[in-house]
């Protein structure tokens, strides 16, 4: 009986085990095209939801250059499809991808007959039902489209993207990868631009000027040349001196600018021909230079009236005529030359143009002010030149306190109110600029005028006191000049020597008396304008330099920041040579000048101690009874909207340029001892 009954059990299981279906792992096709309602919708939600956000990013920004024109690479089109979430998203481009048409959902394999339901004899277990379920969900892929594109093409778009979500840093260093590859020569352009565009985000504009300046050299028929040309005018407005762009523009000076910025390019180019025909002017290529300054004449016509460069234009123009009329030395033939006139007319336009204007704020106000003060310096020197003082002094006294020019235009109007005989004003001027507020200007000429002042009203001991002090402080400079100069050394190192001088300063290093002597002698090169602006130039390459140490620590040692130092080096390198020369020439001019304010010195001094001996010998004669010196009488009265307060050595700042220096004695004949009244007419 128990073994009948383990024979029933074994035919159980061997039945079992031949009627259960087979048990096998399927793989269904990946639905590349396809995809359900909701994950399409999703997908489309969530990819409008982030370019609503980076539309609302950009708004929050100051405005920036326009540099996604049609020419750019960055211009958006539609999202591509969000696809694995791993995978980055892939960058939009300026020629959109063809849509690609839905594929048709891959066929699935046919189901497999369901087996009929088989009883289980004895024991009625249904072992077939789990056929009834559904089929387990299979993982599908949401489609890439990658139509159209190569792998190198979706590099790129990756570099735009980076760029596009203010990720500078990779963005450059994606771009420079590309840039690398020799193989990708078609898509170079395209990526210098985007590394180009990344640098200048960066504030690193020299360097994005270099990048810049190679899509340039490429030609016209590039496919941003337009455009880089535009971002020439962005990065001149950030660096402290413009003219490290015009000789990049004047390159380019026959080549149709965009409109928006074809004004400026006319200003610019008219500001480099003038720069190149002072330079000519310098080395004596008058022909030459005479060409330049033609061409400054006529790019100003083509500039309208209500532009906003017209003023600055309006100024070159100005000075082309002024240079044009200075071949003439007579003041009688000055005021009748017609470029002199001319010149005087475009000034006076200048000031008009620039008049202070309800609403006018910010950098344009600012650079109005600037050329404002300039146009009334150069109606001073136009008029003061043709022996017209008083409407030099005039306009020297619109300069306002404090300004730029201020100081200057003080010095100079001593001068017009010592040929007029005001003396009085010419020496109040001298005290505001030899109070301590300004101990460090260079104005070696102030202690000669004072001197001539004394002398002329028989102030002979005052006169030679003055000239011993001018000796006493400028000829240890002149020696120190002198030396330099005949040294020989190569025009870098003259630049070299200031540059030290500049770092002692910055770093407060304790300086000994030759430090003293060379850090007026930098002050005095510095007055040069051009040297100034090309100083400033390398001072603020040596900054962005310095910038790269700011970065994160990949893009700091990457391969492209070791690059672009080694062109900023070169860049900084072509500057300090350009510096050195122009040092070594403004050097060597203020040697001369020094040279001859000395020798008027000594001859001022030989005057003085001979109308001293001269009056001496007099009064020994008349048994010490003469006398050429009498006491004047002054009043103290001021006008009504002034205070009169007594000088007693000692200087307040808000009463700079306010001193006048009352003469309580001089000459007995006043107004004709010791000097020439200059006729009327020369008034």
């Amino acid at each position: 009986m128990r073994t009948h009954r383990f024979l029933r059990l074994a035919v159980l299981g061997l039945t079992l085990a031949y009627t259960a279906p087979t048990l096998a792992q399927s793989f269904e096709g990946l639905d590349l095209a396809g995809q359900s309602k909701k994950k399409k919708k999703g997908s489309s939600s969530k990819a409008s939801s982030k370019k609503k956000t980076t539309a609302k990013r950009g708004k929050g920004k100051t405005a920036a250059p326009a540099e996604d024109t049609t020419e750019s690479s960055t211009a958006t089109t539609e999202p591509a499809p969000m696809g694995n979430p791993a995978t980055p998203p892939a960058a939009v481009t300026t020629t959109p991808a063809p849509a690609a048409t839905p594929a048709a959902p891959a066929a699935k394999p046919a189901a497999a007959s369901k087996p009929a339901p088989q009883t289980s004899p004895g024991l009625g277990l249904d072992l077939t039902s789990d056929n009834d379920k559904p089929p387990a969900p299979t993982m599908t892929f949401d489609a890439v489209d990658v139509s159209g594109k190569t792998a190198d093409r979706q590099r790129l778009d990756a570099a735009i993207s980076l760029f596009k979500n203010d990720e500078y840093e990779k963005a450059a260093m994606a771009s420079h990868e590309l840039l690398g590859d020799p193989k990708l020569q078609g898509l170079h352009v395209e990526a210098r631009y985007v590394l180009a565009k990344s640098l200048y985000r960066m504030g690193l504009y020299h360097s994005s000027l270099g990048e810049f300046s190679k899509i340039l050299a490429a030609g016209p028929s590039t496919k941003f040349f337009k455009t880089s040309l535009e971002w020439l005018f962005f990065i001149s407005r950030k660096t402290q001196n413009e003219t490290v762009i015009l000789d990049e523009i004047a390159r380019y000076a026959n080549y149709e600018f965009p409109e928006k910025f074809r004004n400026e390019f006319r200003y610019l180019l008219a500001r480099y021909h003038f720069v190149r025909g002072r330079a000519l002017d310098q080395v004596g290529q008058t022909e030459n230079a005479d060409k330049s300054f033609e061409e400054v004449k006529r790019l100003a016509l083509t500039i309208p009236r209500t532009d906003p460069f017209y003023p600055r234009a309006k100024y070159l123009e100005g000075l082309a005529f002024f240079r044009n009329g200075t071949n003439h030395k007579d003041a009688a033939a000055k005021r009748g030359n017609t470029d002199v006139m001319a010149s005087v007319e475009a000034m006076k336009e200048v000031v008009r143009l620039t008049r202070p204007m309800v609403g006018r704020t910010g950098e344009q106000a600012k650079l109005d002010k600037s050329l404002r003060e300039l146009a009334f310096m150069q109606l001073a020197r136009t008029h003061y030149g043709m022996q017209q003082n008083r409407f030099s002094i005039f306009y020297l006294n619109k300069v306002e306190r404090g300004n730029t020019q201020w100081l200057e235009a003080l010095f100079e109007s001593s001068w017009a109110n010592y040929r007029i005989g005001q003396y009085e004003q010419a020496l109040g001027n001298l005290i505001t600029l030899s109070s301590p507020f300004f101990r460090e200007e260079y104005f070696p000429e102030a202690l000669i005028l004072k001197a001539v002042i004394y002398y002329e009203n028989c102030r002979y001991r005052e006169s030679n006191l003055i000239l011993q002090d001018f000796e006493r402080t400028y000829l240890p400079v002149h020696d120190e000049l002198d030396a330099l100069v005949k040294k020989n050394m190569e025009a870098s190192e003259y630049y070299t020597v200031l540059a030290d001088v500049q770092k002692k300063n910055k770093d407060g290093l304790e300086k000994n008396g030759t430090d003293v002597l060379l850090e007026r002698i930098l002050r005095l090169a510095l007055t040069d304008q051009d040297l100034k602006k090309t100083n400033d130039s390398i001072l603020e390459l040596e900054g962005e330099m310095d910038l790269f140490s700011n970065k994160g620590d990949t893009f700091k040692y990457s391969e492209l920041t070791k690059q672009l130092l080694e062109e900023l080096k070169v860049q900084r390198t072509s500057l300090i040579s350009k510096a050195g020369i122009m040092a070594k020439g403004k050097l060597e001019s203020e040697l001369g000048a020094l040279k001859l304010l000395l020798a008027n010195g000594l001859r001022i001094k030989f005057e003085t101690t001979t109308k001293e001996k001269e009056f001496l010998e007099e009064q020994l004669k008349a048994g010490g009874r003469t006398a050429i010196v009498k006491k004047y009488k002054y009043s103290v009265a001021v006008a009504d909207d002034q205070l009169y307060w007594p000088y007693e050595g000692e200087y307040w700042r808000d009463e700079l340029g306010t001193y006048q220096y009352t003469m309580t004695k001089g000459c007995i004949e006043r107004d004709t001892a010791n000097r020439n009244i200059q006729s009327a007419e020369a008034m």
